[in-house]
Order: structure tokens, then C-alpha cells, then sequence
């Protein structure tokens, strides 16, 4: 049988002991000045601050050994100047005594309080994994490969949405944004994830996708909730895209590309009628698909992240997987902290080119 010890972590009973040193140290200290100043009648009270500290930061069982330790300081001050039979003293330590009770139950309220919080926290995180999967594999002919970065890492909540379907009209991706960071834009996200994957094998092009996710999403859209969603379709040699108020995807080839839309479209839930472009892939050609975590993101002089230009260097990398871990590592050197917005970052790139397009990127109008 063998002994596996950990390295670098000190035992429970350890640590236990070393977080009881802020309040234990408290009482002591109000204990030093009582006997050096004389003044015990007016500072044992003061005894509680230890038994408070610790129903704050501790458990229950530790704020009770802290409230025992100011007991018997309290008694003791009380025995060294003769004082115990004082009524002065008895009704000041009775107070203390009674503070030591309070401080305790709100330990106990603060336990159950932390293990309820600690539970949310755990259904957030598997609701949001299971809404957000991971995705590195080629689907019908297209290497796709995501990350998804949380800013806000008690909860990972998030309004960032991002899913793949092969249909019979091909690949189709969808990576959109709710607006919002609680509990209700996670509801609005996990809607517009259902809608998507009901409706992207049915409709017949992208435009009438993006207006059937807009009616399939009204009734659960409040006056100012909306969803900013880019649409694309993988065909051969082409990547067709429907944009509704979100950031422009990038194409990464023999140059960088913004694939803008010439008219802009409002997101879901404000009615938007989109258009429907075209844009010619070559092979080795990328697509980086994005949320606005990458654009809106500033550093301490709120200089923005240049997209253009660090993704040049990171997407290059042959490795999906890599290219995108550079990326986020240079907006996290850029902005020279965590960053403050979450963002999923989608790298696709066409394993097989197709016959080139006898026309440059334009609109593709669809009756």
C-alpha cells in the first residue's frame, strides 16, 4: 500500500488553526490594553469583536471556540481586579456573553447561507457547460473548434451563445450574444440555443433562419431584451453569413478580412430583415467567429484591443486550438488584467475548397 502526501498544502487542522489567529489576536488585544490601562469595566465588552470577526469568515464550530476564549478573557480580567462580584462587570459580561450566542447563530446562518450559494454556483456551472459544449472536430467538412471564457468566475454566467448543425443545406453556425449577465439572460440563452437547433436543419436559407428564430423568440423577449446573433452557412468554396447587430467575423488568409454587411440588421427581437452575403473561400482560408469580449476590450489607457493586428500573429498558428489560446492570451496581456466581458471565440476553417465563385463577395438576395 502506498502513501500519497501533497505537497505545498498545509493540513485542515492547520489552516483551521491559522484562521482563527485574526480573532483570537483581536481579543488578546483588547485583553492587553484592559490590564495595561486599568479599565476593566469599560473594555470587556469590547471582547466581542473577536467572536463577530469570526462568524463572518468562519464556521460554527470555530466562532465557538473563539467565544469561549473571550469568555474566559472576560472572567479573567474580571478575577484580576477583583471585580467579578461587581454588578458593573456582571451586567457587562452577561452582554458579552449574550453576544457570543448572536455570534455564533450568525455563524451558523452564514454557513448555510455559503453551502446554499456554493450549490447555486455548482447548478450554474453545469447548466452553463451543458449549454456551451466544447466543441474541436470537423463536421461536414469543416474543422471547428471553440473556447468560451468567462469573466465573472463565482457563477460563470453568461449571455454568450454559440452552437453547429449539419443540415442539408450544410454546415450552420450560430454565435450570438443575449443581453444581460443573470439568471435571466441564461434562460433567454438556452431558448435561443433550442430555437437554433430546431429550426436550422428546416429552413431553407439564412434569412428565413434568422426571421424564424425572431418569431420563435418574441414571446420570451422582454421591452428591452434583444439578441445579437451572426449566422453562417459553409458551402463549397463560399461562406454565406447573416449578420444581426453582431460583431463581423474575421477571415484569416492570404490577408484579414472583415465580413461586414453592407446594411446593417438590428438584433433578434427588434424585427431585423436581414440580407443575406457571400464570400469566396480559398483553401487554408480561417473564419473567427467572436463575441464582443475581443472588441470592446480596453487596456488601463482604454486603448482597444487591435484585432487586425494580434490576430494576424496568433491565428496563424497552425494548431486551432493554439491559435485561439494565443489570441486570448494577447487580450489578456493588452488589457493587463482578467478581462471584464465574457467571450467565446469559434475558429472554423474548410477542409476542402471548392470550385472558386465566378463572382467577388457580394450579396446573395434569397426570395
Amino acid at each position: 500500500m502506498t502513501t500519497t502526501r501533497s505537497v505545498g498544502r498545509r493540513p485542515p487542522s492547520r489552516r483551521t488553526a491559522l484562521s482563527l489567529l485574526p480573532s483570537l489576536g483581536a481579543c488578546l488585544l483588547v485583553t492587553a490594553a484592559d490590564l495595561l490601562f486599568d479599565t476593566v469595566h469599560h473594555l470587556v465588552a469590547l471582547l466581542l469583536v473577536g467572536p463577530f470577526l469570526a462568524s463572518t469568515r468562519l464556521g460554527t464550530r470555530p466562532t465557538a471556540v473563539v467565544c469561549g476564549v473571550a469568555l474566559l478573557l472576560g472572567l479573567m480580567l474580571g478575577a484580576t481586579e477583583g471585580g467579578l462580584l461587581v454588578p458593573d462587570f456582571a451586567v457587562r459580561w452577561a452582554g458579552l456573553l449574550l453576544g457570543c450566542v448572536l455570534a455564533v447563530q450568525g455563524a451558523r446562518r452564514h454557513t448555510v447561507l455559503r453551502r446554499t450559494l456554493d450549490r447555486s454556483r455548482e447548478v450554474a456551472r453545469a447548466t452553463q457547460g451543458a449549454l456551451l459544449r466544447p466543441v474541436s472536430a470537423t463536421l461536414a467538412g469543416t474543422l471547428v473548434c471553440t473556447r468560451y471564457h468567462s469573466a465573472t468566475r463565482e457563477s460563470d454566467l453568461s449571455g454568450d451563445v454559440y452552437d453547429v448543425a449539419v443540415t442539408p443545406h450544410g454546415l450552420r453556425l450560430l454565435v450570438g450574444d443575449v443581453r444581460g449577465h443573470d439568471l435571466d439572460s441564461l434562460r433567454l440563452a438556452a431558448a435561443t440555443l433550442a430555437a437554433f437547433r430546431d429550426l436550422a436543419p428546416l429552413a431553407p436559407h439564412l434569412p428565413r433562419l434568422a426571421a424564424d428564430l425572431d418569431a420563435r423568440l418574441a414571446p420570451e423577449l422582454g421591452p428591452e431584451d434583444f439578441v445579437t446573433v451572426v449566422l453562417a452557412e459553409f458551402a463549397p468554396g463560399e461562406l454565406r453569413l447573416v449578420n444581426c447587430g453582431h460583431p463581423a467575423p474575421l477571415r484569416v488568409g492570404a490577408g484579414l478580412d472583415l465580413l461586414e454587411p453592407v446594411e446593417s440588421a438590428p438584433p433578434l427581437g427588434l424585427g431585423p430583415r436581414p440580407s443575406q452575403y457571400r464570400h469566396r473561400l480559398d483553401h487554408g482560408d480561417r473564419i473567427l467567429f467572436y463575441t464582443d469580449g475581443l472588441t470592446e476590450a480596453r487596456d488601463r489607457d482604454g486603448t482597444p484591443f487591435r484585432l487586425l493586428d494580434e490576430a494576424a500573429g496568433a491565428l496563424r498558428d497552425p494548431l486551432p486550438e493554439r491559435a485561439l489560446d494565443a489570441l486570448h492570451a494577447r487580450l489578456t496581456a493588452h488589457v493587463g488584467r482578467p478581462p471584464a466581458d465574457d467571450l467565446t471565440l469559434v475558429l472554423c476553417r474548410p477542409e476542402l475548397a471548392g470550385a472558386p465563385l465566378p463572382v467577388t463577395d457580394g450579396l446573395l438576395r434569397n426570395s
